[in-house]
């Protein structure tokens, strides 16, 4: 583990691999530490070849926590008002921060994954900054286009409900966070239910920052619609979702897919919005896909 100064800010980050691997930059959700890309999928990716860079976001994790308290409702009614909406910082700057990473490495082009909030941060790193992107895996994630189906109202309720305090009752918290993690996962795959909640141990312990996730949450909805921006990236991309996904619907994928010119959309049945051990191969199959495709157009 290590920190980096990146936009005036901290920034916790990892890298595993040979120094010599083609670099792979994982960039993690909504309130997701970068611990939420575990070993047994970037062990995968080392296999393959990759050096592979895992960070915590700005205000989640190990990196620097900011202050406020915005809600979704303030930032649509000062996106229908024509208004900028008052947020600590924006998915742009996320995106910047994802970037300064790779600065802070000395790395000139990277691959880049990015999974849910991730990956929007990625449609905006592959629009922004072609320069620096090899490829592009996009998991479970949208292009925010406001006409898509939303998300089931008991996935939302994942987003918006705060669980109890773990600084009072962690076991009470860690019910609640197991009963999210089954309510968002993959229906098509084992839930090992002792496992998931070692993990969720694990996180809370190591970072915990409930307003991090409405301040995230604000920045995702004040960016909008990406699908302009998309039309713009020239990187080759691979978007994997699932066909089971109540957070993100698979239209939302299949939206990113046909939003970028040349995408390559695999839908995995049984799929929710996690990454189950079985389908971390799939998961690397995707990201060794695209990255495939960039060496050809080398």
């Amino acid at each position: 583990m290590a920190q980096a100064k990146i936009n005036g800010i901290n920034i916790e980050y990892e890298v595993h691999g040979a120094d010599d691997g083609e670099p792979l930059l994982l960039i993690m959700g909504l309130g997701a530490q970068m611990t939420r890309w575990p070993p047994g999928l970037y062990e995968k990716l080392v296999g393959r070849g990759f050096r592979v860079i895992r960070f915590d976001n700005r205000d989640v994790g190990l990196s620097q926590k900011f202050a406020g308290a915005p809600t979704v409702e303030s930032v649509v009614t000062a996106r229908m008002q024509g208004q900028k909406p008052d947020i600590p910082y924006t998915l742009d700057d996320m995106a910047a921060d994802a970037v300064g990473v790779l600065d802070y490495l000395g790395i000139q082009r990277a691959h880049l994954a990015g999974a849910s909030m991730g990956g929007m941060i990625g449609q905006l790193v592959a629009a922004d900054y072609p320069e620096r992107v090899l490829s592009f895996t996009a998991v479970f994630t949208s292009t925010g286009n406001p006409s898509l189906p939303p998300a089931k109202p008991e996935a939302m309720a994942v987003l918006t409900t705060r669980a109890p305090d773990p600084n009072k009752d962690i076991e009470a918290y860690l019910d609640q966070m197991l009963i999210n993690a089954r309510t968002i996962g993959s229906p098509g795959y084992p839930f090992d239910e002792k496992i998931v909640r070692e993990r969720l141990r694990s996180d809370v312990l190591r970072s915990y920052e409930p307003l991090g996730v409405a301040r995230q949450l604000a920045a995702v909805v004040a960016n909008g619609d990406r699908r302009a921006k998309n039309a713009n990236i020239k990187a080759p991309v691979v978007v994997l979702h699932g066909d089971s996904d109540p957070l993100v619907p698979v239209d939302g994928g299949k939206d990113v897919a046909s939003s970028i010119a040349g995408a390559e959309l695999r839908i995995i049945a049984g799929m929710g919005h996690d990454l189950p051990p079985a389908l971390y191969e799939a998961v690397a199959d995707a990201i060794s896909r695209a990255a495939e495709r960039a060496r050809v157009n080398a």
